[in-house]
């Protein structure tokens, strides 16, 4: 089944419970894009925002962590309401797999996050253990890029290594520059969970966006 995860980065601040009601209606997942200054060069929201839109959220919360230190705070964003967070594997290095198990041991789907400049190859060791793999297809930091074509072959590797590893039930998530023109190959590719923010909260009519996105 493919999910849509609107990005509430893209989503109008001043009127976010609209934004957040029709994700409710028609989408499948809130991805939250926290953002540190340090990690990226871009600064988001944090735990205010997160445990408001949990409040009125009826789909599943994906945290997804741009920041250093994340073993700092999953216990905290799993509190303020997430049901999935990622990290980066660039912010954890060998401290990937102790917070993969921190995660799972909260009760939340862990998920680890790789930029397009880091080889597919360096989270091989920790797919045994994910609950889903977020590969970024644009540079974490800034919504509105371009998606990188090359993507595609990376999500293709990741989804081969998994099926040999009899994870055939872990799905691969793919954040950036993703609407309906494109979703169809993405999936192809090997992907089930698809993040879009500027397609979907700066289109005239959101729901038809993401009903041509589930391909």
């Amino acid at each position: 089944m493919i999910q849509i995860a609107p990005s509430l980065l893209s989503a109008n601040f001043l009127n976010l419970e609209k934004d957040v009601e029709m994700v409710n209606r028609y989408a499948d997942l809130f991805h939250l894009d926290i953002m540190d200054g340090t990690f990226v060069p871009n600064i988001s929201f944090g735990f205010p925002v997160v445990e408001a839109i949990a409040a009125k959220a009826t789909k599943p919360l994906d945290v997804h962590l741009m920041i250093v230190h994340p073993e700092k705070y999953v216990e905290r964003f799993a509190k303020a309401g997430a049901g999935m967070i990622s990290f980066h594997y660039e912010a954890a290095l060998e401290g990937s797999a102790a917070l993969i198990e921190t995660i799972r041991g909260l009760g939340v789907r862990a998920g680890i996050v790789i930029n397009p400049d880091c080889p597919v190859q360096a989270i091989f060791p920790y797919l045994p253990q994910v609950d889903f793999v977020l590969l970024m297809s644009v540079f974490a930091g800034f919504g509105g890029q371009k998606f990188i074509p090359e993507t595609l072959e990376r999500i293709r590797a990741v989804r081969w290594e998994l099926d040999r590893l009899g994870r055939q039930d872990v799905p691969i998530e793919v954040d950036g520059g993703i609407g309906p023109g494109n979703a169809g190959e993405v999936v192809a590719a090997g992907a089930s969970i698809l993040v879009a923010g500027s397609a979907v909260f700066k289109a005239e009519h959101p729901r038809e966006v993401i009903e041509k996105m589930r391909v």
